[in-house]
């Protein structure tokens, strides 16, 4: 999958054209995913360029100054793109010109010729260009191709990211699976921690999500993916204050992730972690005698989940 960032640099011109999606597609959900599938569709029927123009930043961040907690960065989107088998991504960085370009224009100078789009496939909810005038049934009645793909229900519920991140805070990781079509997971960069894990004889990666959406404060069996792997390695990952040795509440939550029957150094890369069960909450223990010896009750549990599926 190629990716081309700002709107200076369009990606190389296609020999058949493209089939345009353009969102965000935060968590690239099972709404989501059924418009990148009817999107390679297209494309194969045409043999065009699968597309996606997605933004580098969430809109509302300057549509409204502030932005919720992303479920997917921008990294972890593109990852997901490419599993999807998307071909190329066009990154854009929605500033003040962005907001600015109207509809009209951001279709016929980004999408017809820069993308040399041949064809459009959007959600029901699709808007962009200024004032959000762009729509599927706005680029139908200009004449243009588009297939519009409806809203995805999961048991009477609509697919949004809005209800996906409710259930995450809320810690109902099997219902934001539903609506996600995969388990939740979160794509973050593994940073120096103080190596206290190592010195207890469980090493941890220390991720920096980079706003990323994750569950509540807890310990959790899991499945970590790096970078450019096709399977995940079984993991203990906590998330949380680190009560028995902080001195001092952090400010945010530190997600450590243990890897089971695995060594090596992983400083500046992209670890993705997978949650497959909550273990148990957050506490204080007595002393690193006793957390020790919960840590390594921990793998054990988490082995048991992650063997049961």
């Amino acid at each position: 999958m190629s990716v081309t960032r700002g709107i200076e640099t369009p990606p190389p011109l296609a020999p058949h054209g493209s089939v345009v999606s353009i969102g965000v597609f935060d968590g690239v959900h099972l709404g989501h995913r059924a418009i990148l599938a009817r999107n390679l569709e297209r494309a194969r029927e045409l043999g065009a360029r699968a597309t996606v123009v997605t933004f580098a930043e969430h809109p509302k961040s300057l549509l409204l100054g502030r932005a919720p907690r992303t479920l997917t960065s921008l990294e972890h989107r593109l990852e997901l793109f490419a599993r999807a088998s998307i071909d190329c991504v066009w990154v854009l960085h929605f500033d003040a010109a962005l907001r600015a370009l109207d509809a009209r224009a951001f279709v016929e100078q980004l999408c017809l010729r820069d993308l040399q789009a041949r064809r459009f496939v959007l959600g029901f909810d699709s808007k962009f260009g200024r004032d959000r005038a762009g729509t599927p049934e706005a680029l139908a009645a200009a004449g243009h191709p588009v297939d519009i793909v409806p809203q995805v229900l999961v048991a009477a519920r609509a697919v949004s990211s809005t209800a996906i991140r409710e259930c995450i805070e809320l810690g109902d990781l099997e219902a934001a699976a539903r609506l996600l079509g995969r388990r939740v997971s979160t794509l973050g960069t593994v940073v120096a921690g103080d190596q206290l894990g190592r010195r207890l004889g469980f090493p941890t990666a220390n991720l920096d999500l980079h706003h990323e959406l994750h569950p509540p404060v807890g310990v959790y069996a899991a499945r970590a993916r790096l970078a450019g792997a096709s399977t995940g390695l079984p993991a203990v990952v906590n998330i949380g204050w680190r009560p028995t040795v902080s001195g001092e509440t952090p400010r945010t939550p530190r997600v450590e992730v243990h890897l089971l029957d695995w060594s090596g150094d992983l400083y500046g890369q992209a670890l993705e972690v997978e949650y497959v069960a909550r273990l148990r909450d957050e506490r204080r223990f007595n002393g690193l005698g006793e957390l020790t010896e919960q840590i390594a009750r921990d793998v054990q549990s988490a082995r048991a989940h992650l063997a049961a599926g």
